[in-house]
């Protein structure tokens, strides 16, 4: 079982609410595999509701949050209950801090940021900066038109390492945790230092 994932997912709620349930649900299987949860910091919408599903079964949780977003996703009194917060100067650093700490990545519903960030995790793999799994939650179909994307852009050659960018797409909490379970620990460790 890996020690740390890294959870992208959006700081609004949905209109389904069935993605907060199964954020809370995914939060709890995380805390109680004894994994880390590295995430964006918010404690509004999917990122609050995994951070508190993770907290509340006594995991590890690392927030990891810009300074000019902490009002906007968070609340200052609310980002005291994290195991651990860090405070970046900006999204770039956040998002390199995120990929540090984080042994593979998990994509929950979201918005174009969450989008931003797993087209960008994808990017460095595709790059060959790592081999850390990527897996996508496609609870009710919400990621249907980006499968449909990445296969448009694969059989229109443009995906060219298509075989190193395929994210592992899971519609339930428990095939996250399976997907976890069955990766190595310190997989695709190498650092993207050469590419920032």
């Amino acid at each position: 079982m890996l020690s740390s994932v890294c959870v992208y997912c959006g700081s609004s709620p949905g209109t389904d609410p069935k993605f907060i349930q199964l954020a809370t649900d995914l939060g709890s299987a995380i805390g109680l595999a004894d994994v880390e949860l590295v995430y964006g910091g918010g404690t509004k919408g999917l990122m609050g509701a995994v951070a508190n599903g993770a907290f509340a079964a006594g995991g590890k949780v690392t927030g990891i949050i810009p300074e000019f977003l902490i009002e906007k996703e968070a609340s200052r009194e609310a980002l005291t209950e994290l195991s651990e917060l860090i405070v970046t100067k900006d999204m770039h650093e956040r998002k390199h801090t995120m990929f540090e700490r984080a042994e593979a990545f998990v994509t929950l519903p979201g918005g174009i940021g969450t989008l931003e960030e797993v087209v960008e995790i994808m990017t460095w793999a595709q790059l060959g900066r790592h081999d850390k799994p990527i897996i996508i939650a496609n609870w009710n179909g919400y990621w249907d038109p980006f499968a449909s994307l990445l296969q448009h852009m694969d059989i229109g050659g443009f995906l060219h390492s298509s075989d190193s960018i395929k994210p592992v797409i899971v519609e339930s909490v428990q095939q996250i945790m399976e997907v976890l379970a069955s990766s190595p620990a310190g997989a695709g460790a190498d650092s993207l230092k050469e590419v920032l």
